[in-house]
């Protein structure tokens, strides 16, 4: 049985300096809101594996994504 590799990549969250101490929290909350998000997805919409793993990915990245574009003007560096 072969299988394939799944070129799955979550985009990291890279929160200004001043906001390293919440980095962890934030991590946190949003992965448990990709979590609800996708099992609620999955149980009402019965999503296959790959369709699950893709939302997965798009709802982090796109939250992950946009928490980085607010907070990058916010640091001391660009200030």
């Amino acid at each position: 049985m072969a299988t394939c590799e799944n070129g799955t990549s979550f985009q990291s969250l890279e929160l200004p300096v001043e906001f390293a101490d919440l980095e962890g929290l934030v991590h946190a909350d949003l992965r448990a809101i990709v979590g609800m998000l996708t099992q609620r997805a999955h149980e009402r919409l019965i999503l296959t594996r790959r369709e699950f793993s893709e939302l997965q990915q798009s709802l982090w990245n796109r939250l992950a994504g946009a928490i980085n574009e607010v907070m990058e003007p916010l640091s001391s560096d660009l200030r």
